[in-house]
This record gives C-alpha cells, structure tokens and sequence, in this order.
C-alpha cells in the first residue's frame, strides 16, 4: 500500500533488559550509577555532576539546584530509589524516556545483583 512505512510497522519495540543491584548499597554508588534523585515532593531530577567529600557529596541537578547530603543505605532518598515512588519528572532536567524505562527495568534484591563496588584500576592500583 502507498503511504506505508514497512520499516516502521515491522520494527520491534526493545524492551529494557532487567538489571540486578543489592538492595543495601551505598547511596553515592547507586546515584552514580542511576543519575536520578528523588527530591522531598516526589519529583525525580537528572543528575548533572556529583563532588564527593568524605561521607558527604554536593549534587548538582540538570536544573541547577546544589545540594549538599550524606552518604546513608537506609536514607529518604535511598529507599525512594529503591522503591522507584516519584510523583513527576522535572520538565526542567528533560529526563529522557528511555531513562526511565531502564530504571523502569531494574531491580533490587537483598542476596543477587551487583554491589556496585568500585573498581581498582587494572595496573596494580
């Protein structure tokens, strides 16, 4: 039929493989690998820079609010992000969709998944 885009019709939608991390792991690691942050009311901002200092780390959205937290497993914003509960997405940080379907995706389970641990470099450091 004329009009019609085969290429388009024919094309599976991918869905997003489902990832495993440990459920108590160090909130610095989980937000440095995830970029997300859920704030008080529920709205999730994209993470531009993270300055770690210790057990504290100032946070930089892509909306341009700087905060300053603690690096705790058991924190508000560590079981948010655990239990994926938001309200919105900031129109301001322009999360993408796929982003979210990958975080959408993943899972977090007490004895399996990786426990995001830093990683020595390979020569001997």
């Amino acid at each position: 039929m004329p009009g019609w885009d085969y290429a388009a019709v024919n094309k599976k939608t991918k869905t997003p493989r489902k990832r495993f991390y440990r459920k108590r792991v160090e909130l610095f690691l989980l937000i440095d690998k995830i970029k997300l942050w859920p704030s008080r009311k529920g709205v999730l901002h994209g993470i531009r820079a993270i300055e770690k200092t210790g057990r504290q780390a100032r946070i930089t959205t892509h909306c341009n609010r700087t905060f300053v937290v603690n690096d705790s497993r058991n924190s508000r914003a560590a079981r948010w992000l655990r239990n994926k509960w938001f309200k919105s997405v900031c129109g301001a940080c322009r999360v993408p969709e796929w982003k979210l379907e990958k975080y959408s995706a993943t899972m977090f389970r007490r004895h399996h998944g990786s426990t995001l641990a830093e990683r020595k470099d390979e020569n001997g450091g």
